[in-house]
């Protein structure tokens, strides 16, 4: 125990005098409150209170612009107001965050410079941001906006991110980039004409909620990293939604891809994971396209309006399909493999809208299995200048055959359970 903790020791040992009684009185006062500093534009003023102030302390900065670039070696709270705008000087990032505990508000943050290799930013967190709060800021016109360089449970909240839409795409940087920033949030921001939305590699226990995504290459973009979610985010106009890719026991769920032009929903190398109530509307060319990715499921999604349902290739294995809604794709399943692959689970399948079934005992399962593709389908996909054969007498006869003679069907996917009826559409397209 410290003389410090214990008075009467500190007493014994150098008995009474004024030394002692300020110490005394020091100590039973506790730790000075935080002090506010009401900051006014101009040259050097935010840098000259950030030397001044104590940890805790909060700076409330006055409308105008303030320059950059600043950084907080001290966890203290800078918030500003209507017209309250951070500059830098157009190298490096505009604020760095060197400090746990720090909070940033109501700010406009712009200026950064233009250089990957540098990572410019409009707000940089280093490794010891630990803690770090982002939120209802502006941030617009940087390379990068936020970037979570290695803090643990930093959070990014209701800001809305523009990035550099003047560059061209493989030179703008991310809306918020994270790598190694364990337990970070990112939830309801509004972040568009970037590269990626959100860009995360080498980081586990993420949550990503409730944005948007506008004008971007990937909505959301996963590297190497684990037992994250990915809940209730819109992806809209976009190249591609949801990229999940080398990374374990992701949760994504309730979140909509709207008009995207590639894909809604890609996983590479993406095992154990969870996939429901997500919702593929209007325009990519794969809703779904799966590549080498185990051990997921796949239930309650809607895909609809694709040039391919799903794309599912190079031996993905073990992945359970029931629940989900195939609607009004040009061609609903796209599988080129020779195993058979059963798409049900305990007794309940999926809806396919081209499947032109019956139910003669009412139950709401087709009394036939749904096969998405014959060896028509199959045939085309390996050579695709067989199109011009489509109508040809002879591919017909193959296919009354097949339908005569289920048996000679390929190797594919089945539904031994489709729905009759489709499941209720999660989200709607609002």
């Amino acid at each position: 125990m410290s003389i410090a903790s214990n008075p009467r020791r500190l007493w014994r040992l150098v008995g009474p005098g004024p030394l002692v009684w300020a110490l005394l009185a020091t100590i039973a006062a506790g730790p000075a409150p935080a002090a506010t500093w009401d900051v006014t534009p101009g040259a050097g003023a935010l840098q000259r209170v950030l030397e001044q102030a104590a940890p805790g302390d909060v700076l409330r900065l006055g409308a105008g612009v303030h320059s950059g670039p600043i950084t907080l070696a001290k966890p203290v709270t800078i918030e500003g107001k209507s017209g309250t705008v951070i500059r830098g000087s157009g190298t490096g990032s505009v604020i760095t965050v060197d400090a746990p505990d720090v909070t940033l508000r109501g700010l406009a943050v712009r200026g950064s410079g233009i250089q990957l290799e540098t990572e410019d930013s409009g707000i940089f967190v280093t490794g010891k941001g630990d803690r770090a709060i982002v939120a209802d800021n502006e941030i617009a016109g940087n390379l990068i906006g936020v970037y979570l360089k290695g803090p643990d449970q930093a959070r990014v909240a209701r800001n809305r991110i523009e990035g550099r839409g003047d560059l061209r795409l493989n030179e703008r940087g991310n809306g918020v980039h994270i790598w190694n920033s364990p337990g970070s949030i990112v939830e309801e921001n509004l972040i568009r004409a970037g590269r990626d939305g959100i860009f995360v590699t080498t980081s586990k226990r993420n949550i990503f909620r409730g944005n948007r995504f506008e004008n971007l290459r990937f909505a959301v973009h996963y590297m190497y990293t684990n037992d994250s979610e990915v809940s209730f985010n819109r992806s809209i106009g976009n190249h591609l939604g949801y990229a999940i890719m080398f990374s374990s026991r992701i949760r994504a769920i309730g979140n909509r891809s709207l008009g995207d032009r590639d894909h809604g929903i890609l996983l590479n190398s993406a095992n154990s994971s969870v996939f429901e109530d997500n919702l593929v509307l209007a325009g990519p060319k794969k809703c779904l396209f799966i590549y080498n990715a185990n051990k997921n499921r796949f239930a309650g999604n809607w895909f609809e309006g694709c040039g391919i349902g799903i794309h599912f290739t190079a031996g993905s294995e073990r992945n359970a399909f029931s629940g989900n809604a195939f609607v009004s794709n040009q061609w609903q399943v796209k599988y080129v493999g020779s195993r058979y692959l059963e798409w049900s689970h305990q007794g309940r399948g999926n809806y396919w809208s081209d499947n032109a079934a019956f139910d003669l005992n009412g139950d709401g399962i087709a009394d036939r299995p749904y096969r998405p593709n014959d060896i028509v389908d199959q045939l085309v996909w390996r050579y695709p200048a067989a199109r011009l054969l489509l109508g040809s007498p002879i591919l017909q006869l193959i296919r009354w055959a097949q339908s005569a003679l289920p048996a000679i069907y390929p190797g594919g996917v089945t539904d031994s359970a489709a729905l009759m009826a489709p499941p209720k559409r999660p989200g709607g397209a609002g």
